[in-house]
């Protein structure tokens, strides 16, 4: 792993753990074993750090997701590969989800801008899972499931009280269940 990759995922633990404004330049440095001025040789400052992480995780978000829908071999087996890559993340990553819900506010316009820009192309990937499947399913309904299953896949740094073998086999379940009840 990067330093810079280091660094943004220990100030997003922080984040999620403390808040944004709970937590300082100086914590992040030392949590990572270096001075908190020596983030600057990587980060504008914490507003920077707080925008790339939630701008870098969209982009990766997007870019595997598109990656695993092209490399599906049927509209079925695309679907399936959305769910386990939004599954997975959560699972892996869930300070992110918890300072994408909590710290929105702190982001800059732009980088509100940027980041909801990457979600939407994203949200677009799933959108277009569930229209191949489903020919008769509208655009609305179809954004409006993918983001209620977002929602629930999202929900697990809250609730996972299982092992994360067994949540990820729930979570793949409950969505793929709730995505084949949309529009019907």
């Amino acid at each position: 792993m990067s330093r810079r990759d280091q660094i943004l995922q220990t100030a997003a633990g922080l984040f999620a753990e403390r808040g944004f404004h709970g937590v300082s330049v100086n914590d992040i440095g030392e949590a990572c074993g270096i001075s908190g001025p020596a983030l600057y040789k990587h980060f504008a400052g914490k507003d920077d750090l707080l925008a790339q992480s939630l701008t870098s995780i969209s982009e990766r978000l997007l870019s595997e997701g598109r990656r695993r829908r092209s490399e599906a071999g049927d509209d079925d087996t695309a679907l399936d590969a959305l769910v386990a890559w939004h599954v997975e993340f959560a699972l892996t990553h869930p300070a992110l989800i918890v300072i994408q819900d909590r710290e929105w506010s702190n982001l800059s316009e732009s980088a509100q801008q940027a980041v909801r820009e990457l979600q939407l192309a994203y949200v677009d990937e799933w959108v277009s899972a569930l229209q191949a499947l489903r020919p008769g399913l509208d655009r609305a309904t179809a954004r409006a499931a993918a983001q209620a299953v977002f929602g629930l896949i999202n929900s697990t740094p809250h609730s996972a009280r299982i092992s994360a073998d067994a949540m990820a086999h729930l979570l793949r379940a409950m969505a793929r269940s709730a995505l084949e009840s949309a529009g019907a």
